[in-house]
């Protein structure tokens, strides 16, 4: 392996892929469910096309570089790159990430702002930054660095998507209809996860699957006035509350439908209880927690498996509740919540889907009005074991690029990328891991890119793609 072949993928990511990263960063590229009209603003097809630019512009041999969009979809980033070594023609790595974001979520921190970069130390502030605009740059990167250094590799193909935060409803039909140029990947490297720390690279072993609902409880046609029809016509806020309690033990925080539930792995919980010992309370996470909030979980180990293999419930929004100054003496006749149910990495999500669906619709208290919008549902993800030229290949990347050895853990969040490849090409490997780290916070304000961490990230996918078979 060359000496300088981790140096010169840092050089490339930070020199060359910063600056039009921060340009990417302005674009408010928002994920379909976030932007219903996203076709007519433009916004994913401009940073598809400003990624693909710099991808064109940089001098790896042989590298073909395409937009592609099918009707009615978003579109995707295809490179292609052909193997340098003969003998690896046949074995092809797919690199994964996309380029939709997330909605600003609030006002951010004063002098930050969501669709401008800015740079404060080794932190790179900016909505997408992280998740997961730096994808591109760090795989671009990895592969120049083993062209300028004349190490051979197998064939490379690069996949970025624009659906991920909407729970990838394209993404199947783009692994349908490019399916020949795609081939069939010995080794997927995702680099849309997260780490608990900065100092070592943390392979992602597990993730969560997610079903995302709707629900809407009418009890009037109109509000009326509460001091006449309260205590007479049901609370629509309170027939809601009692129909999560069906879900969900509020005391605990448990969920309580069976489809919700699954046993965790003893390798897992092995796994789980190693990192909680040497890392302890930061093992689940570092939170802005308000001071005197108690958090769920007993030990740090219990709030690692609450968080990345036992199902979850948050309210994510709603509607039909006006504002504290606006809201009047009035029982509101109608509320709407958005749920997202975080689901076991092992968990059924058809089956999840439909129980939670019984379980809001039936026998409705009261006899109100309820109405549920299922999203399609995301299956979570456990990875296989590594193959042992990949174990060492991570371990050995991750003292020469971090200086401290690799560790593993299963993460909370979802990508669907993972399941989908994990069942479309039976026997393939997986390199899952990424730069959402201690209060990166994506999805919420401030959200910002470690940019030491990534260019290390960026030199070792570039030693694992030199190792792959």
């Amino acid at each position: 392996m060359p000496e300088n072949l981790g140096q010169i993928a840092r050089s490339i990511f930070e020199d060359e892929g910063l600056p039009t990263l921060c340009e990417y960063t302005s674009i408010p590229c928002l994920s379909p469910a976030f932007d219903p009209d996203w076709a007519e603003h433009g916004h994913l097809s401009r940073a598809a096309e400003l990624l693909a630019s710099w991808c064109r512009e940089r001098p790896i041999p042989g590298a073909a570089v395409e937009v592609v969009q099918l009707v009615g979809r978003t579109p995707v980033l295809i490179v292609e790159v052909p193997a340098t070594d003969p003998a690896r023609t046949s074995s092809t790595t797919l690199l994964y990430g996309h380029l939709d974001k997330q909605p600003p979520f609030g006002p951010w921190r004063e002098g930050l702002d969501p669709f401008t970069a800015t740079r404060i130390g080794d932190r790179l502030y900016g909505r997408g930054t992280a998740d997961d605009g730096y994808a591109t740059f760090a795989s671009v990167a990895a592969i120049e660095a083993l062209e300028v250094t004349g190490t051979s590799h197998g064939r490379l193909v690069i996949l970025i998507e624009a659906s991920e935060e909407s729970g990838s409803p394209d993404l199947e039909h783009y692994l349908e209809a490019l399916a020949e140029r795609i081939g069939t990947p010995s080794l997927v490297v995702c680099l849309d996860s997260g780490c608990v720390t900065y100092d070592r690279l943390w392979v992602t072993t597990s993730l969560r699957g997610n079903l995302v609902a709707t629900v809407r409880v009418d009890v009037l046609d109109e509000g009326v006035h509460s001091g006449v029809a309260g205590g007479i016509v049901p609370s629509s806020f309170a027939v809601l509350r009692m129909l999560l309690d069906r879900l969900e033990d509020p005391s605990t925080g448990e969920l309580l439908l069976d489809e919700l539930v699954s046993e965790i792995p003893a390798h897992r919980r092995a796994e789980i209880a190693a990192v909680a010992e040497e890392h302890g309370d930061a093992a689940a996470g570092v939170f802005p927690s308000v001071p005197g909030l108690r958090l769920a979980g007993s030990t740090p180990a219990r709030r690692v498996e609450r968080g990345t293999w036992e199902a979850s419930l948050a309210v994510t929004g709603m509607d039909g509740i006006p504002s504290v100054q606006e809201g009047g003496n009035v029982l509101r006749p109608s509320t709407t919540a958005k749920l997202s149910i975080r689901l076991p990495p092992n968990c059924d999500a058809e089956s999840a889907a439909r129980a939670v669906e019984r379980a809001l619709s039936t026998d409705v208290p009261w006899g109100a009005q309820v109405s549920v919008h299922m999203e399609e549902p995301s299956s979570g993800w456990d990875a296989p074991a590594p193959a042992p030229w990949l174990a060492e290949a991570v371990e050995q990347a991750s003292i020469a690029y971090f200086g401290n050895p690799a560790r593993s853990m299963g993460l909370g969040g979802t990508i669907p990328f993972m399941a989908s490849l994990g069942l479309r090409y039976e026997g393939v490997q997986f390199l899952a891991t990424g730069v959402l780290g201690p209060q990166s916070n994506a999805h919420g304000p401030n959200e910002f890119l470690d940019v030491p961490t990534a260019g290390s990230l960026a030199a070792v996918v570039a030693h694992v793609l030199a190792l792959a078979p």
